[in-house]
């Protein structure tokens, strides 16, 4: 049995992720989806909080034949320890997938097997995109999976983005 670790902030699952975890679940029995940032919520960057993007995961997902796990994972500001902070957070796993090139090169110097994918229409399927969306009334929800629209609806996130995205300022 093989088991994948795939972490992003995910704020919101999109469907560039529900297309990296297509991917990774024909090379894998088993997958945890490692909630970066868990530790951060109601910010324009981070504005769902870790309960709110395992929900969008969770229910995003229940249509594959995958099991899947979410975990939240806090951040650690000493990249030299950040593996070892994934690894006491999670269940163990075989394989670790990111594009990122800090995530790759900690992987590496950790001697855990990391592979990349494509991504999947990355000028549009973008976290800050969707979230851009959600605050200028744009078109966020053809870029999610409708189970995130329905966690998205259900919490008033739209409300919430808008809200913390407002300034006091007075246009100053």
């Amino acid at each position: 049995m093989t088991r994948g670790f795939y972490i992003g902030r995910f704020q919101p699952f999109h469907n560039g992720h529900r297309s990296m975890v297509e991917q990774i679940a024909g090379e894998v029995d088993e997958l945890i989806l490692g909630i970066g940032s868990a530790d951060d919520s109601h910010t324009v960057r981070n504005p769902f909080t870790a309960g709110e993007r395992i929900m969008m995961i969770t229910k995003a997902l229940v249509e594959y034949d995958l099991v899947t796990y979410a975990v939240p994972i806090e951040d650690l500001e000493r990249n030299s320890v950040w593996v070892s902070h994934v690894q006491s957070m999670s269940p163990d796993f075989d394989v670790a997938y990111s594009n990122n090139p800090l995530v790759i090169q900690l992987f590496r110097e950790a001697d855990i097997e990391i592979r990349q994918s494509p991504m999947f229409n990355r000028e549009v399927l973008e976290g800050s995109e969707v979230r851009e969306r959600m605050i200028t009334g744009g078109d966020w929800q053809s870029l999610v999976p409708d189970a995130v629209v329905e966690v998205v609806d259900e919490i008033d996130g739209i409300e919430r983005i808008q809200m913390i995205s407002d300034t006091d300022t007075n246009g100053k």
